[in-house]
């Protein structure tokens, strides 16, 4: 549904610049940002874990070679938390100045756990299950998630919105991969038991081009809206 507005403007109710549904009452516009939020809070309290164990409260204290995987594991961390309200329309409503504040923390974020993960990936000591095609996949999609956000940074910066948003939402749904893979991983595992290597692989690979299959849908939705509008 919309709306004249003054000088013959009009506005879709139902569709913002992240393609989220914005007219359907308070809380339809948290179901994607709760969903968001859900689908990374399991590479989250990996995370944590992790970290916790690199601070020597179970595990090996932290030392110089630890820096990029702490610098890997906060970044992502808020880029997957931040990120999820950038899909809130109404949230953004209340706090104008939000999306563009938060956008350039996130932007610093994806890019220092996109270089980060790629550093891991190239000159870390991986554990057998992550070489190969494991390690060719983080290769190429950390590079496509890097590339995404330099090119959605360029898009804003010539005020194009339409691609900016859709650079920026490939890129998000890259950095929740993560997220997509324990899903993955967890309904395999129930049907199947253990996956050999090469599974692993594939199922890890199908959660980033889940990620963006639906990241193109999303993508699609919001043009064709705005495409309506005018």
């Amino acid at each position: 549904m919309s709306r004249d507005r003054p000088g013959g403007h009009h506005r879709d109710m139902r569709n913002d610049s992240y393609g989220t549904a914005t007219g359907r009452g308070p809380r339809a516009g948290w179901l994607v940002p709760t969903g968001l939020i859900l689908l990374v809070l399991v590479p989250v309290l990996a995370g944590a874990v992790r970290l916790a164990e690199l601070a020597g409260l179970g595990g090996p204290a932290a030392d110089a070679s630890s820096v990029p995987l702490v610098v890997h594991i906060v970044a992502v961390t808020v880029y997957g938390l931040v990120g999820a309200f950038q899909f809130s329309p109404r949230f953004r409503r209340r706090r104008p100045g939000w999306h563009r504040g938060a956008g350039r923390v996130l932007v610093g974020c994806g890019l220092a756990g996109a270089l980060s993960g790629l550093w891991l990936t190239l000159f870390s000591a991986l554990p057998p299950q992550d070489a190969g095609l494991v390690a060719v996949f983080r290769l190429v999609f950390g590079s496509a998630m890097f590339g995404s956000l330099v090119l959605g940074l360029a898009a804003v910066r010539r005020r194009d919105l339409r691609r900016h948003r859709a650079w920026m939402i490939r890129a998000y749904a890259i950095g929740l991969g993560a997220g997509t893979q324990a899903v993955t991983l967890g309904a395999w595992f129930a049907v199947h038991g253990p996956p050999d290597a090469f599974t692993r692989a594939l199922l890890l690979g199908a959660a980033w081009m889940i990620n963006l299959a639906v990241a193109e849908w999303v993508i699609r939705r919001g043009q064709r809206g705005t495409r309506l509008v005018s």
